[in-house]
């Protein structure tokens, strides 16, 4: 019986990658009767599945029609059989999804503008449909088991022979952390923990005590945990104007790190509170103009400056944004050759790669010359700012990290059934008046409530009792499988904390925890002692929430082995499957660009590699074991070998990498004496990739260095991008006929 692996498109280098390394991986896999097929959950797919009412009967996209394949997959993660590789897509920011509607408008779907003002119903329904895909659209359906991520130990032991730099520390270093220090989300929170199934809605009372519903009413689980907190607008209007004199007055640079991608709804405000702030004269005087125009700060300087473009005072606004950057503290740089400044995109503003990247170089970000700047870095809300600040804090007194002798981080992250989904989807409000926004449950009992004012930002979240169950199981069964000690990330000084530790504490002593060391501190504490232990060459599992999840899954494998894209991340689902992830986007962007510019791209799939090796171990079959355990060898010697993508143009970029892992797989395939059919088949395999390795390694090579045109940034043409990303017709050929 055919087995099943569904591969995902998704955006950007990921889905170039795919287009040369997917015709390997479903040839070799049909010689274990595994079908590999693809589910496109790209942006402009997304965005087509919910307007597929208005495409007409049998439309298109990249050759296939449209359907709903993120709904298919979120109702498969729940078939005990599923088994899904899934990579890094694009949680869109507002200019990110207009640009992609741009692109399919120009392709001839018929999608709707996306209305900044609703005033008609049709357009309140055209809203609620695209805020479906926006930020974090795809990981709250697929996620529906909890978090397995570390570095492989082939990985780590390729660091600890060829040791990237982590920076140079000392006491000395001006870099610092700077964050709120009330009436944010952090000092807000209330949480509580349902003793029986209900149900809630939110609603907004206004201080003449109209009553007005913000979200209808669902359903609530016996013994869930649930949420609420507040931003206070004044008072991070009144911190961000602190912090850029305090930068200007300590000579760093001023940065700011937020997630405006994953938590859609509240940090974009945010960002756009800091551009407000930064350029507060530009925006009072030309508040008429900027009204006319439809200039939103939540998308940041760059939408402003495409709406000014052609205007009769573009120049005259241009200048007074000049005059402000000049005026205020030096501001860190995305793009010093472009001008493109931390403010301008808020999906450019992503903490978990932002964070970790500055501590490597030394507590440095780029400035406006293109050199590398001490900093400050803005996290105004306190709720995962202290990781941060203890682990710049750390580097300071003991120097930077040695990846050569730097033990290693695993993680046991709480996702499942979208846990702690914060400043996201439907329970993130900004407050248009002041009053109280409450929940209330089906008898009518506030729930929790908070007090607000115009321009405050709302949020709630939920976190289901089984999903932290089987969190709490995942973590003993890593505890005993690594031998490590697994220390839970749960600060006592935060209301949701409160609720999720006293559940850990209940479930833990289900289990025989003997010859384990668990224990269970403050994130503060936490990362010091994982620091202390990593500096000193020994293990540690952190067992953290989704966010920290998120945040620490780049942080140490950037300083441990260079990069988020080579960790191992499996999702074993509740319901009985699982799903692999693949690598990190953060880097997606500028991977693009320069493939587009010079026929060059750094991608690294060695995720996707691991990821498959993972899934083939899923199928179980003898085929797909002897596949799989040949994956591992050929990984294996993808490091060894130094066959990952290199930075520059010149070297291998990915399509070289893909050919050395078809090589190097079909060679150990060859050689294994498990299965001789396998052996006899992909004997004259490595025999014709071995005798061909200069010819096809040398026309990849030649094929650099001039620019690409692949359609489109999110609507790509298929034939393009097979003559780009598939550019040797022996090497195709080779694999085309397995």
């Amino acid at each position: 019986m055919t087995k099943k692996i569904y591969y995902t498109l998704t955006d950007e280098s990921p889905f170039l990658a795919t287009q040369s390394l997917l015709p390997i991986v479903q040839a070799y896999a049909k010689t274990a009767d595994i079908d590999v097929e693809t589910k496109n959950i790209s942006l402009p797919a997304r965005i087509l599945a919910v307007f597929a009412d208005k495409l007409p009967a049998g439309a298109v996209f990249f050759g296939k029609p449209v359907t709903d394949d993120l709904a298919f997959l979120g109702a498969f993660t729940q078939d005990p059989s599923a088994n899904i590789i899934k990579l890094p897509n694009i949680s869109a920011s507002l200019p990110q999804l207009k640009a992609a509607i741009a692109e399919l408008q120009k392709n001839g779907y018929d999608v709707p503008n996306y209305p900044d003002a609703p005033a008609t119903e049709e357009e309140k329904a055209i809203r609620a449909k695209y805020d479906k895909v926006k930020g974090s659209a795809v990981n709250p359906v697929l996620r529906q088991g909890n978090s397995d991520r570390r570095a492989p130990q082939a990985v780590k032991n390729y660091a600890r022979k060829h040791p990237h730099s982590d920076g140079t520390w000392n006491e000395s270093v001006k870099t610092h952390v700077s964050s709120m220090q009330a009436d944010d989300f952090y000092g807000n929170e209330t949480s509580i923990t349902l003793p029986e199934a209900d149900t809630f809605k939110i609603e907004f009372v206004s201080e003449s005590g109209e009553v007005k519903e913000l979200r209808a009413a669902k359903p609530l689980l016996k013994g869930e945990i649930l949420d609420s907190t507040v931003m206070r607008m004044k008072s991070l209007e009144k911190f961000i104007a602190e912090q850029m004199e305090d930068a200007k007055k300590q000579g760093v640079l001023f940065s700011v790190h937020l997630k405006a991608t994953m938590m859609k709804v509240s940090d974009p405000v945010m960002f756009g509170a800091f551009v407000r702030m930064f350029f507060k004269d530009v925006f009072t005087k030309y508040a008429d103009l900027f009204k006319e125009i439809g200039v939103n700060e939540n998308n940041g300087l760059g939408d402003l400056f495409k709406r000014l473009d052609g205007h009769p005072k573009e120049a005259e606004v241009k200048a007074a944004i000049d005059a402000a950057i000049a005026q205020g503290p030096s501001l860190a740089m995305v793009d010093s050759t472009k001008g493109i400044t931390n403010l301008h995109v808020p999906s450019d503003v992503i903490i978990d790669a932002s964070m970790p990247a500055m501590i490597r170089n030394s507590g440095c970000m780029w400035n406006k010359d293109g050199k590398l700047e001490e900093a400050k870095a803005v996290i105004p809300d306190r709720s995962y700012a202290g990781i941060y600040k203890a682990t710049i804090d750390f580097c300071k007194k003991n120097g930077a990290f040695d990846p050569s002798t730097m033990g290693t981080v695993q993680n046991v992250g709480l996702m499942a059934q979208g846990a702690e989904e914060y400043g996201s989807h439907d329970k993130t409000f900004i407050a248009t008046g002041k009053g109280i926004i409450r929940a209330v449950n089906s008898k009518g009992d506030v729930l929790l409530s908070q007090n607000v004012e115009a321009g405050d930002i709302y949020r709630m979240c939920q976190a289901k009792d089984a999903p932290i169950r089987d969190w709490v199981k995942l973590a003993v069964n890593r505890a005993k499988a690594a031998n490590m000690p697994a220390i839970f990330w749960l600060d006592p000084n935060r209301a949701h904390d409160r609720e999720v530790q006293k559940k850990v504490e209940v479930y833990l002593k289900e289990y025989d925890l003997s010859g384990l060391s668990i224990s269970i501190k403050s994130p503060t504490d936490a990362i010091f002692e994982t620091m202390t232990r990593a500096k000193k060459g020994e293990d540690t599992i952190s067992v953290t929430g989704n966010v920290m999840r998120d945040y620490l899954t780049d942080l140490f494998p950037i300083l441990e082995v260079g990069t988020s894209a080579k960790m191992l991340s499996i999702v074993p689902l509740m319901a009985g499957g699982g799903m692999f992830e693949t690598g990190a986007g953060g880097s997606a962007p500028k991977q693009v660009q320069q493939f587009l510019a010079e026929n060059y791209l750094r991608w690294d799939s060695l995720g996707e590699y691991f990821a498959l090796a993972a899934s083939l171990e899923q199928i179980g079959t003898p085929k797909a074991k002897v596949l799989a355990e040949a994956l591992d060898k050929a990984n294996e010697k993808i490091l060894d070998n130094n066959r990952t993508p290199e930075r520059k143009l010149g070297g291998l970029d990915n399509r070289g990498s893909h050919f050395y892992l078809a090589m190097y797989w079909a060679q150990e395939l060859a050689v294994q004496t498990t299965d001789s059919e396998l052996a006899a088949k992909f004997a004259p395999v490595a025999e014709a990739l071995t005798k061909s390795e200069q010819e096809i390694v040398s026309a990849l090579a030649k094929a650099q260095g001039v620019s690409v045109d692949i359609g489109g940034y999110y609507v790509t043409q298929p034939e393009l991008l097979k003559k780009w990303m598939r550019p040797v017709e022996a090497f195709n050929r080779i694999i085309d006929n397995i």
